[in-house]
């Protein structure tokens, strides 16, 4: 069964974090994505841009109108996400609480119900 696995944070968080650090955190961050690549759990791990760059898009006649910003106005917003593909529920489980943060920041993991046909 296929899991997203999410990552929230937010700008002060980001800010708060010593520069000095960021070479060990994208160091784990990195091992972990590696590591569960070569099992194959591991579809895809994507990092966003800041909300600042989220934009809105809705069809009025027919044609797209965006507008900044997320849809959700809250301090935190999604950072990234994970794409899983595991045997178990509890599988799943595991490898988000082996995610480098897990210790300090809930992983939120989702089951994905169905799948679009890729050869649609």
């Amino acid at each position: 069964m296929k899991y997203v696995a999410m990552i929230y944070g937010n700008q002060a968080k980001w800010d708060a974090f010593p520069a000095e650090a960021w070479p060990g955190a994208i160091a784990r961050q990195e091992a972990f994505n590696r590591k569960y690549r070569e099992s194959g759990e591991l579809i895809g791990a994507y990092g966003l841009a800041d909300a600042a760059a989220a934009q809105l898009v809705r069809r009025e006649g027919g044609v797209p109108a965006v507008t900044d910003g997320p849809y959700l106005e809250t301090k935190e917003y999604l950072a990234s996400f994970y794409l899983l593909d595991c045997d178990s529920p509890e599988r799943a489980r595991q490898i988000a609480a082996d995610m480098p943060f897990a210790d300090t920041d809930p992983v939120e993991l989702w089951p994905i119900l169905h799948e679009s046909a890729a050869d649609v």
